[in-house]
């Protein structure tokens, strides 16, 4: 399948590589990884002034207006660099659905800050097993109470607001804006294996008003936001997963053993030969999610966004763990970047469920439809 990228798409991948090579060089991702927030203000500030903050969000609501495929161009450059930026979770959970679901007063208030890079806002779709939402609700006098903890939201300890989907007592969803200075919203620091910043996220007694919910159906608004979240953690897999092989490859060839390089041994071609092959699966599967997306076919999307990031967990996994192990003993040293390729694949492939939980739903998706080749 043939996916050529429009000249504006081309411009926005070429300009992300050249402020992630510029901005997030390992020598950067080092000190920012050390820094107490784990942040890279200079960059995001960069990206925020070219406009890539807003580069999928439509040109009403003050985007550039290229889509999903415009953000997927940029995280899959953010992953070649795993430079720490909130991106995928800042755009996909919540610059986009604030764009596409908020009041006039919800988007003048958020979207703003969101664009110039002053305002964070982050979403938290992280959910157990079996729940659509982390968070509860009970309606009382105009108002919902809530309460619950959502284990991990990314920059949640940088953020101004968290886009939350709360599940009322009549199994309803109301999909929120919720600042983190509201009475009763907690905010607790963890460490996740990439290594960016993260929080812990608890709500007790949190009283949400018709300001802080967004209107209109939630349980569609969950789902909207959920296949566009997929899909920008699948991009940045790709770049993930691209960049380790392409060290993978310079490393094998240069490194001479028993008189010869690596990637002249049978073993090691053939091992790096099927990451690239999971790499290519990750990139196809991507590109099609984006591109029903941005075609409007949003029920084909949901399927096809599962199947990228089940391609996102399960061969990213395989990609992340053959890349470190072709590197030999120099694949733990956490002073070589090879390792860091490996924090974040891992990192990526179980956010928003593991491979298996994706495939679970897949299979719950796919149950009623209409066999292949089966009769109308």
């Amino acid at each position: 399948m043939e996916f050529e990228l429009t000249g504006d798409h081309v411009e926005v991948r070429d300009l992300a590589a050249t402020i992630f090579a510029d901005l997030a060089s390992t020598e950067r991702v080092v000190q920012v990884e050390k820094a107490e927030d784990s942040f890279d203000r200079r960059l995001w500030s960069t990206l925020a002034d070219s406009g890539m903050l807003g580069i999928a969000l439509p040109e009403s609501a003050g985007g550039a207006g290229l889509g999903i495929l415009g953000l997927v161009a940029l995280l899959e450059q953010q992953g070649r660099r795993v430079a720490p930026v909130p991106l995928w979770s800042v755009v996909a959970g919540a610059a986009l659905p604030i764009a596409q679901f908020a009041s006039p007063a919800q988007a003048e208030r958020w979207l703003p800050g969101l664009l110039d890079g002053t305002g964070i806002l982050s979403g938290g779709f992280d959910a157990p097993p079996g729940r659509r939402a982390s968070l509860t609700g009970r309606r009382s006098d105009r108002a919902i109470t809530v309460d619950g903890e959502i284990a991990q939201v990314p920059a949640a300890g940088l953020a101004a607001a968290v886009v939350v989907p709360v599940e009322l007592e009549d199994g309803d969803l109301v999909l929120a804006v919720v600042p983190t200075d509201r009475p009763g919203v907690v905010v607790t620091p963890v460490a996740p294996t990439s290594r960016e910043n993260a929080a812990a996220v608890r709500f007790e007694d949190v009283v949400l008003t018709s300001d802080d919910v967004l209107p209109g159906d939630g349980a569609q608004q969950v789902e909207w936001v959920h296949n566009r979240l997929r899909v920008a953690l699948a991009a940045i897999q790709l770049g993930v997963c691209a960049e380790a092989v392409r060290l993978t490859a310079a490393y094998t060839s240069e490194r001479v053993q028993f008189g010869r390089p690596l990637s002249t041994n049978q073993a090691v071609a053939l091992r790096a030969a099927d990451a690239h092959i999971d790499t290519e699966a990750i990139r196809v599967t991507t590109y099609r999610a984006a591109w029903l997306l941005d075609e409007g076919q949003e029920e084909a999307a949901g399927s096809a966004s599962l199947v990228a990031k089940w391609w996102a967990s399960q061969g990213g996994l395989r990609v992340v763990h053959a890349t470190q192990h072709l590197h030999g003993g120099i694949g733990a040293d956490v002073d070589y970047p090879i390792h860091r390729y490996f924090l974040w694949g891992r990192q990526v492939a179980f956010s928003l469920g593991s491979a298996a939980a994706v495939a679970a739903e897949l299979g719950d998706r796919l149950e009623d439809a209409p066999a292949i080749g089966a009769p109308a």
